[in-house]
């Protein structure tokens, strides 16, 4: 049940962007610059990483709707379990990646230049690594917006409205479809 004393009935992200479109559209446009343009990460890789770090802040909502978009972009679905990751299964270049979004998510005072170092031996560039942490920061303030507004939906109702919207209109046309609302 949604925390807003307006629309206590509301319990699904879309209807509270809908519900504030200003404020709705400025997040999509920000998400959609950081996890959809051009990188050296595929679009599946960071909708892989915003489901790992969901999971790793136990945001229910955010992990089951971003799975399903990983999976329709390409992510081996058999990799994304119950709120987990299977890192064994993942591409070795992605292993330092993971290391650290989950040391910047639990930890942010412990990154350190080896961190970084080895992203970069990995074989990612700087625009990689500047997208890595672009969605670190992106999710963490989405998990906490989810939570801190009362999105409460089953793991299905999440993985529909993920499936829906991420792989099919994108951040982009959602955003677009919420700005249609301030007009």
């Amino acid at each position: 049940m949604s925390f807003l004393l307006s629309s206590p009935g509301i319990t699904n992200l879309p209807d509270v962007m809908n519900l504030y479109p200003g404020r709705g559209s400025l997040i999509l446009r920000l998400i959609d610059d950081i996890m959809r343009k051009e990188s050296q990460l595929s679009d599946g890789e960071r909708e892989l990483i915003f489901t790992y770090i969901s999971g790793l802040n136990a945001c229910q909502f955010c992990f089951h709707s971003h799975a399903p978009a990983a999976e329709a972009l390409g992510i081996d679905a058999s990799a994304i379990g119950n709120m987990e990751i299977d890192l064994d299964t993942q591409n070795e270049k992605l292993k330092p990646i993971f290391s650290y979004v989950k040391k910047l998510t639990q930890t942010p005072t412990h990154v350190t230049q080896d961190d970084v170092n080895a992203i970069y031996a990995a074989g990612w560039n700087e625009q990689a690594f500047m997208d890595v942490v672009g969605i670190c920061c992106v999710v963490n303030f989405m998990n906490r917006f989810v939570n801190g507004v009362g999105i409460d939906v089953d793991a299905n109702t999440a993985r529909e409205t993920g499936a829906s919207v991420l792989p099919t209109i994108g951040y982009s046309g959602w955003a677009e479809n919420v700005e249609k609302l301030l007009a």
